[in-house]
């Protein structure tokens, strides 16, 4: 029988890992069996339309590797319009985060790929059948949804800008009054979706029922998803960016994400600073993410780039570098296998795929993740992403897998709670509960330093689960989201 710890973004996906492990389920599968919970419960924060990246270790392969399974561009084949009247997009602004102006609508939809990379590494390391993974998400579905804390946090900033012009999106979190709905919900076409997904595999999302009726319902209204698109998209699996702290090896989101990069940075450059200064932390923040703005975003070879920057952090002092919606679920066992996954669709476009029950993600709207601008990419590329899922193995024997959502406060909440844990000494929990610090639009004229003085969603929902050297499993979850954890004994 083997122990696993898992933090999950929420009670009923927690619980789903746990049923998952009860059953003889490792870590890889109770990681797989509560982010597909959190794709239809964490409604408007992700979704089966989601991109994503699992990072893994284990000791038969103690080498991380990141699965990138994010957001392809798409429009293979098509050519751009003259006017953004024609693209299926139209801007809105919403005070969520601190106010953010994205765009939505069909034109937004990107090529997901968050259940193919939960697929690979599920034939990677799984052990349960696949469909068998996805019973909870099915029974979460036919019972109806109850929003959680996030979504409805989340909700009550876009329910009417970002969720209002989709009827059927409108119908599922509105009620008679117009305001999000207090009652159980329930959409049509989800549970069978879900149970093709379960029978026919991952690539149901790209080449099957559920493919063509996203890509017909997106072109249909104005969109440019194609299913050539969501047929010719691939995983890519690579070496995971590596960091050296200690006695400590962490593995990271390699490049063409930046949210490695910049945790890589961060954590390199805090040296032996703990959390107890923060001026080094605003200091080593501002280089870093001035760094993300104005180089890596508008870089056209980012493993290039990175690569020169990480040389520089490492060899020089700080003052030479003065030159930038989300799930997270984490889970190791006591055999010492690590698995981070980090799972996006975005703000929401807003529209629900016709006879799918899947809201559809926004990610070629997320501004910030599109310096090109508006299908500004070639298609098939993959679009920039803050994500940075995490694993570490400790010389000792110890063994981590870390993570986050929260945008561009994804490094920095990462980044935060390894200086804890690292520098520190504290706990998974101390470190995760420790107020955080944001440099926000580093190095602009309208920077701003966020200081966390009550705990708030805006800083991230931290998740972690740790091995020791000793045997002992660790786990913890953010309190500034309905983060749950559980340490569970296979009975098999």
């Amino acid at each position: 029988m083997t122990r696993v710890a898992i933090a999950a973004p929420n009670e009923q996906a927690a619980r789903a890992a746990e049923l998952i492990v009860e059953s003889g389920g490792n870590a890889v599968d109770a990681a797989v069996a509560a982010c597909v919970v959190a794709m239809v419960n964490e409604v408007g924060i992700v979704s089966l339309s989601s991109g994503g990246f699992v990072s893994m270790s284990s000791p038969e392969h103690p080498e991380p590797f990141t699965i990138d399974g994010w957001m392809d561009m798409p429009g293979r084949g098509r050519k751009r319009p003259r006017d953004k009247r024609d693209t299926g997009t139209w801007d809105v602004w919403t005070d969520y985060g601190g106010g953010v102006e994205v765009t939505i609508g069909p034109g937004s939809v990107a090529a997901h790929g968050a259940i193919a990379a939960l697929g690979d590494a599920h034939q990677r390391a799984g052990q349960l059948p696949w469909a068998e993974l996805f019973g909870p998400a099915i029974e979460v579905a036919r019972s109806g949804i109850n929003l959680g804390g996030a979504s409805r946090y989340y909700l009550d900033y876009v329910h009417e800008s970002i969720f209002g012009w989709d009827k059927a999106s409108w119908t599922a979190v509105h009620d008679a009054n117009g305001e999000v709905t207090q009652d159980l919900i329930r959409l049509p076409g989800l549970v069978e979706t879900l149970e093709r997904i379960a029978a026919y595999g991952p690539q149901e999302m790209h080449t099957g029922e559920t493919a063509r009726a996203i890509a017909a319902d997106v072109q249909a209204r104005g969109g440019i998803l194609s299913l050539v698109d969501l047929s010719e998209y691939r995983t890519v699996t690579r070496p995971s960016l590596l960091v050296k702290l200690g006695e400590w090896t962490l593995g990271t989101n390699p490049p063409p994400a930046v949210g490695g990069a910049v945790v890589a940075a961060i954590l390199t450059l805090m040296g032996t600073h703990g959390l107890s200064d923060p001026e080094q932390v605003i200091n080593v923040q501002r280089k870093v993410l001035s760094q993300r703005l104005t180089v890596f975003d508008a870089s056209d070879d980012l493993e290039r780039d990175v690569a020169h920057y990480l040389t520089l952090v490492t060899e020089q002092p700080l003052a030479v570098l003065e030159s930038g919606s989300t799930a997270h679920v984490s889970t190791t066992d006591e055999l010492g296998n690590a698995c981070a996954v980090t799972i996006s669709s975005g703000y929401g476009s807003g529209m629900i795929a016709k006879d799918t029950g899947i809201w559809l993600n926004n990610c070629l709207g997320e501004q910030e993740l599109n310096p090109r601008g508006l299908h500004g990419a070639s298609p098939g590329t993959r679009l920039l992403s803050n994500m940075a899922p995490t694993v570490a193995r400790a010389e000792s024997g110890g063994v981590l897998a870390i993570g986050s959502p929260g945008a561009d406060r994804i490094t920095t909440a990462v980044s935060q709670v390894l200086t804890g844990i690292f520098n520190d000494g504290l706990s998974l929990q101390e470190a995760i509960n420790y107020p955080r610090i944001h440099v926000h639009r580093a190095g602009r004229p309208d920077e701003e330093i966020k200081v966390e003085d009550e705990l708030t969603m805006y800083f991230g929902g931290v998740g972690a689960a740790m091995r020791h050297p000793d045997g002992e499993l660790e786990v913890a979850a953010d309190p500034r989201r309905e983060g749950a954890v559980r340490i569970v004994k296979s009975r098999i």
